[in-house]
C-alpha cells in the first residue's frame, strides 16, 4: 500500500527512546499499584483463562468478550467442578 514504508520505520525504531522519562515514571507507578487476584493468577499460571463472549455470533471471523472475575468467575469454576 501507499504508507507502507512508514509503518517499517516505526517498527524498526527503538520503543524505549521515544518514552520520555517522565512516562517511564508514570508506568512504573502504576505497575507497582497493579493487583491481580489471586484466582485469576492462578488461571494464568496453568495457561488457561475464563472468558465470556460477549459478540454475537455471525460469519465475520472475529469475537469480543472478556476475562471472567469475582462472583462470576466462582459462580462458573462451581459449575466446571461437577
Amino acid at each position: 500500500g501507499k504508507g507502507d514504508k512508514h509503518k517499517d520505520a516505526a517498527k524498526d525504531g527503538d520503543e524505549a527512546a521515544k518514552k520520555s522519562g517522565h512516562v517511564v515514571a508514570k508506568l512504573k507507578a502504576r505497575a507497582a499499584k497493579q493487583k491481580l487476584e489471586p484466582v485469576i493468577e492462578d488461571q494464568f499460571q496453568s495457561g488457561r483463562l475464563l472468558a465470556c463472549i460477549a459478540s454475537r455470533p455471525g460469519q465475520s471471523g472475529h469475537c469480543d468478550g472478556y476475562i471472567l472475575e469475582g462472583e462470576e468467575l466462582t459462580f462458573y469454576k462451581k459449575k466446571l467442578e461437577k
